[in-house]
């Protein structure tokens, strides 16, 4: 069908106030089109045209080439040409006459061509014709002048390359771009074209038809155009509209100017002179800006490419290991392992290994043994611990055993190092490899495990520290290792095993995360308890010691065979606290001392005496004579503490269960002499001693005092000692009820009292005011409620016990009293009269 054309001529500039008009429109465009056309066809000149500019001039000045879409789904293809006016009233000057062709909605160009493909078409005229003149757009068949010399223009503008075909890519989606072009700044309007020439070759023809474009403007913030071009002295005021630009005159851009990996394979290839590779590539599965399908084919035609290109092509291949033929194939493989490259990357080395996963066992090994050297190299030497490792049947020939020869050295010698640090991952990477080349590694694995045993507990703290949940990062590297190699398993195992018994907690705690496989013969008794112990809790709850002995079973083995387990046992279920006395003495009783000794777990015996004898101070109104159970308990433990480890404890420790051991005595037994010295000296050892015990110890202290049975040298050295802790002691004690009670109902032990209380008056500054208190404001008042015959029998009583002279002074203490009692009542009865 024949298009129809346009020819518009623009206004000569000074003339003000003069618009452009249309000197010839073809058959159906309508006027509503004329007027979306007209905007699309006006060019401004660039600053500093000559009013009378010569040939060479005129020739310089833009011919911009414009492609558009118009709002009723037509477009518009025009160019635009510069020419003299004649007729302008300021003498000859210059204007655009522009040659369009319209093409209607759903219309093809002529012969199925792009826009652009029209640029230096011979039939674009400058002057409006007189008659019919060829339809600009249909063009002879062959290669059409845009393509020529684009490898030559690609070269030239190698720098700014990847940086222009991303963002053309994106202008060329399907999304409309928003007023927001790609704004191409060349000298020549030429050059834009050349650029939107190499788009056409680069991007997928939908893709290509959807970029519209002018190879020149002035106002780009205005333009409908997906692409426009703009000469360099105008490039700033299109930056400052915050538009995306690229001045691809003047000094390059440091870099690439873009991490978009298929344009930076497109630009290589380019710059290769292959632009053929760009239709090879879009015959292969994937998605069309997919930089997989396009880097493989790059590479298989000898194109070297970036880490990150080689990367997408070898997940491309490792997802799709059938869509290469077999020549491909090998050609991506040595391209991929060329010795030349030194910069390959961790992500690049994880995908040659996933490729190497789908490739074996579909290749001949021939094809992928370089593959397998690369990945066991970079293993070795760039430490790389997430590497997907190749089976040991990889190699054939003399291809494992060259890399076996190369790399032996390098890793018996670090695995032997036990100074470098070296994480988990790496020790793990470097055995399977050792095993993989065959290297005899087996002198330097005793070390090896003992080294990895608690990096492997480490690491897992620290993750664990750190928020991670679930597997640790080595875990499943780790695992593989274990059921591929029964020796390493063996020995980690057995290092493990040893080194539960120092922090079992730790290791529980990795077994939770880790599985690990030591359901065979082995005896491992302390990792069989750590793994044990996270289920008897949850089934037995706070019941520490049924989790104890439910733990202790799973390690199948006596703790008076094997000690150790008793510390593994209590490590678990004690970690970070003491046992009660009761868990205590199941554990004193579960073992004998020198079992418990050479675990060490008498530590922990002492801690719950301590702690149990801190933890319950006896509370004001303790009754003279026997303390509460769990306190004789305690006091029980510590004596057979002493008794079990005499020479372990000592210090501050020692000196504590020593004062806890005589507060039994002093309840329950007769304690070598000097009670009140011992206690003080033993509390002097102990600090700093636990408030409570120290308490403790006074109030047993007090308490045998205030007893009918005490010796009188006790007493003595204790009042004369002077001890003001131990005096507010006594005096605490000997306000409590139950000694007012006795005091009241025994008249023995009143007589008792008044005689100590009376009996030391110049015994220091602490004793005197106490005892007169206790006299006044305890024993008074317990005198006064007795009867007339129980206080007859405490005065023959302090007369016995004593002498005359203390009974008359009892007598003349207690008148006072009863005349103070008789006063009170006559003072009561003259205030009532």
């Amino acid at each position: 069908m024949s298009l129809a054309q346009v020819h518009y001529t623009s206004a000569a500039p000074g003339d003000e106030g003069t618009a452009g008009r249309f000197t010839a429109v073809g058959p159906g465009v309508s006027g509503a089109l004329l007027a979306e056309i007209e905007p699309l066809l006006r060019h401004e000149l660039p600053d500093g045209v000559a009013d009378r500019p010569s040939d060479g001039e005129l020739r310089s000045l833009p011919q911009p080439f414009t492609y558009a879409a118009l709002s009723d789904g037509s477009r518009l293809v025009s160019r635009s040409a510069p020419v003299r006016d004649t007729a302008g009233s300021a003498g000859p000057g210059v204007r655009f006459h522009a040659h369009a062709v319209h093409l209607p909605p759903g219309v093809p160009l002529p012969g199925d061509r792009l826009p652009v493909e029209a640029w230096r078409s011979p039939h674009w005229v400058a002057v409006t014709p007189d008659g019919a003149i060829p339809d600009p757009l249909a063009l002879p068949p062959g290669p059409t002048a845009v393509s020529e010399g684009l490898d030559d223009f690609a070269v030239s503008r190698g720098p700014w390359l990847a940086a222009v075909l991303a963002d053309l890519r994106r202008a060329s989606g399907p999304k409309e771009p928003g007023g927001r072009p790609v704004v191409l700044v060349e000298r020549q309007c030429a050059d834009v074209a050349r650029w939107l020439g190499l788009a056409s070759v680069t991007l997928p023809r939908e893709c290509a038809e959807r970029l519209t474009f002018t190879t020149y403007t002035r106002r780009p913030g205005s333009s409908a155009m997906r692409v426009v071009g703009m000469l360099p002295e105008d490039a700033e005021a299109a930056r400052a509209a915050g538009l995306r630009v690229h001045v691809c005159t003047g000094q390059a851009p440091p870099g690439g100017g873009t991490d978009d990996v298929w344009a930076t394979t497109a630009a290589r290839v380019w710059r290769s002179r292959s632009p053929e590779l760009f239709r090879e590539a879009r015959e292969l599965p994937g998605e069309p800006f997919a930089a997989g399908p396009l880097a493989v084919t790059a590479l298989c035609a000898g194109i070297a490419l970036g880490p990150d290109g080689r990367a997408a092509a070898t997940r491309w291949a490792a997802d799709r290991p059938y869509a290469l033929d077999a020549k491909r194939t090998g050609q991506l493989v040595e391209a991929l392992t060329s010795p030349g490259i030194d910069d390959r990357t961790g992500p690049e080395f994880d995908a040659a290994g996933r490729l190497f996963g789908a490739m074996e066992g579909r290749c001949p090994a021939s094809v992928t043994a370089p593959l397998a050297a690369m990945l066991v190299t970079e293993a070795v030497r760039g430490g790389n611990g997430s590497l997907e490792l190749p089976h040991r049947d990889a190699f054939v020939g003399p291809e494992g055993a060259e890399v076996a020869e190369r790399l032996a050295p390098e890793i018996l010698t670090e695995l032997g190092d036990r100074a470098g640090p070296r994480s988990v991952a790496r020790t793990v990477q470097l055995l399977r490899v050792a095993r993989l080349l065959g290297v005899d590694g087996t002198d330097a694995l005793p070390g090896v495990v003992d080294r990895l045993a608690p990096a492997l507990l480490a690491e897992a703290e620290e993750e664990s520290g750190a928020g991670a949940e679930g597997l640790p990062g080595f875990a499943p590297a780790l695992l593989e290792l274990l059921d591929e190699q029964f020796e390493v398993r063996t020995a980690l195992l057995g290092a493990l095993d040893r080194l539960a018994p120092e922090d079992p907690g730790a290791v529980a705690r990795f077994l939770e995360r880790v599985a690990l496989p030591f359901t065979g013969t082995q005896a491992l008794p302390h990792l069989r308890m750590c793994a044990e112990v996270p289920g008897a809790m949850a089934t037995l709850g706070g019941d520490r010691a049924a989790v104890w002995h439910r733990v202790l079973r799973a390690a199948g083995l006596s703790p008076f065979a094997e000690p150790l387990v008793l510390r593994t046992a209590v490590g678990l279920v004690w970690e970070d606290r003491a046992p009660t006395v009761e868990e205590a003495r199941l554990l004193l009783d579960a073992a004998t001392s020198d079992a418990h000794r050479a675990a060490g777990t008498w530590a922990r015996l002492v801690d719950a005496a301590l702690g149990a004898s801190a933890a319950e101070p006896p509370a004001t109104g303790t009754p003279v004579g026997p303390s509460p159970a769990s306190t004789d308990e305690a006091a029980a433990l510590a004596h057979d503490l002493l008794r079990g480890f005499p020479g372990e404890i000592g210090g501050r420790e020692r000196a504590g269960l020593l004062l806890l051991d005589l507060v039994r005595e002093l309840r329950t037994g007769a304690p070598e002499p000097g009670w009140a010295e011992t206690v003080r000296t033993l509390c002097a050892q102990a600090d700093p001693v636990e408030p409570a015990l120290r308490e403790r110890a006074h109030t047993a202290l007090v308490e045998r005092l205030l007893a009918p049975d005490r010796p009188g040298a006790e007493l003595y050295d204790f009042v004369h000692g002077d001890d003001a802790e131990l005096i507010a002691a006594y005096d605490r004690t000997a306000r409590t009820e139950t000694v007012r009670t006795r005091l009241r109902t025994q008249p023995a032990y009143a007589a008792d009292c008044f005689t100590v209380w009376t009996a030391h008056p110049h015994a220091g500054r602490t004793w005197p005011p106490v005892a007169a208190a206790l006299l006044d404001e305890v024993l008074r008042p317990a005198v006064r409620a007795m009867s007339a015959e129980d206080v007859a029998e405490v005065e023959a009583t302090v007369g016995r016990t004593g002498s005359s002279g203390r009974a008359d002074a009892f007598r003349t203490w207690n008148r006072v009293s009863t005349l103070g009692r008789l006063g009170r009542r006559i003072a009561g009865r003259v205030r009532r009269g």
